[in-house]
């Protein structure tokens, strides 16, 4: 059976529990933030009218809401959320095409979010974005003023280390740094480095109350691991829920899986065999 027939299907079931064994019982997995989707199109949830706009907040405002649950996504570039970050914050860039699909598959349903912005403009084009989903109705609001309003009220920001291609491939040879490769299995089986360990971004969240597999991650927490994917895009998505669930000495690898091919380096297909992207 197609996807999209079976998620047409989906669309015609009522109740929550059956709706949710049947969109698990093939792959892929859930759209992201399905179940939001599916209510509107029942009726059980209105759809926003008009344009939704999101409410400025300070930065006690925020802390005092991540206290109590809510979800910080960075809307920042990869580098700049490298370069300095909130603890707990997941850095989904708005300059994505795919920016309200990636925040639907890190998010658990229903869950409140805050945004953080370049400009507070920016946080405007996210809710609005998030809306083709259904999910401007979950964000509370956005910090004012950005990570400079954090860092001038005195709190803490976090750091993570960019890796170039060339320092990782000398990397893996001389002390055994290791690889996880979080893009989805067919970009995986086309080219990947030897040794890499593969779980796709949107299997470190939970979706339609499966939890995120971390169980199935071969990789100790306190382990040195640089990720990447194809651009560092999803990868900083990545290292945003690895560092929730207690990895500690990660690396975005800059330019991803596109930059280790155009340098010439090594890699091998699902077989196993040298190849190149």
């Amino acid at each position: 059976m197609g996807y999209e027939r079976r998620f047409n299907d989906a669309l015609r079931i009522k109740d929550k529990d059956r709706f949710t064994a049947y969109m698990e019982d093939e792959q892929p997995i859930k759209p992201a933030n399905i179940l939001n989707i599916v209510a509107i199109n029942q009726g059980r949830r209105p759809l926003t009218l008009g344009i939704p706009k999101a409410k400025p907040l300070s930065p006690s405002d925020v802390e005092d809401l991540m206290g109590k649950g809510h979800y910080l996504i960075d809307a920042r570039s990869s580098a700049a959320w490298g370069g300095g970050h909130i603890e707990r914050s997941i850095n989904v860039q708005l300059s994505s095409s795919e920016f309200e699909q990636r925040v639907g598959w890190v998010v658990p349903d229903d869950a409140p979010i805050i945004l953080l912005t370049d400009r507070d403009a920016d946080a405007q084009k996210c809710i609005y974005n998030m809306g083709f989903i259904g999910l401007d109705q979950s964000v509370t609001g956005y910090l004012e003023g950005g990570l400079t309003a954090w860092m001038d009220s005195g709190r803490p920001v976090q750091t993570t280390p960019q890796l170039d291609v060339l320092s990782l491939h000398r990397q893996l040879s001389e002390n055994g740094l290791r690889v996880l490769d979080v893009r989805e299995q067919d970009e995986w089986d086309d080219g990947h480095i030897e040794g890499s360990v593969l779980m796709p971004y949107t299997h470190l969240a939970p979706q339609l109350g499966r939890p995120p597999r971390f169980g199935e991650l071969d990789l100790e927490r306190d382990a040195h691991v640089a990720v990447t994917c194809a651009t560092a895009n999803r990868s900083s998505t990545a290292i945003g829920l690895l560092l929730r669930e207690g990895y500690s000495r990660l690396y975005n690898v800059t330019g991803g899986m596109e930059a280790w091919g155009s340098a010439g380096l090594p890699m091998v297909d699902k077989a196993g065999q040298a190849c190149g992207i």
